[in-house]
């Protein structure tokens, strides 16, 4: 049973840092592409960034290009989000997802399991 459990958020002053991680188990994790999305209140849920099997690939949204660094450890099975710059729009719900293959991570119909979330909270 694929199991996703992510930590490390909290309150953060704009223009500080959070780091989630996200802890995997019941699947062989070097072998899924994994994601981290976000989701507003009121909003949907949105693609935040992702990173191939290996975590040579990866990909941002533009709203958190240059200022969030995924990263994964595979000895580990841990995938990690470094946000730095944050700013009171990057207030939502994060959730660790893990891809249906090994190289395609970009979308949502990528990601076939979800983490419950953790709440990032940036004031101004």
């Amino acid at each position: 049973q694929v199991e996703l459990v992510e930590s490390g958020g909290g309150q953060a002053q704009a223009g500080g840092s959070l780091r989630l991680s996200c802890a995997a188990s019941g699947y062989i994790f070097r072998s899924k592409a994994m994601g981290w999305f976000r989701q507003a209140p009121g909003k949907e849920r949105e693609f935040v960034a992702g990173i191939n099997w290996y975590g040579v690939t990866t990909v941002y949204a533009p709203s958190v290009k240059g200022r969030f660094t995924i990263s994964r450890d595979n000895n580990e099975n841990t995938l990690h989000l470094q946000m730095d710059f944050l700013t009171p729009e990057d207030t939502a719900v994060y959730y660790c997802a893990r891809g249906y293959t090994s190289n395609r991570f970009e979308s949502y119909a990528d990601f076939d399991s979800w983490g419950q979330g953790t709440q990032v909270t940036v004031s101004s």
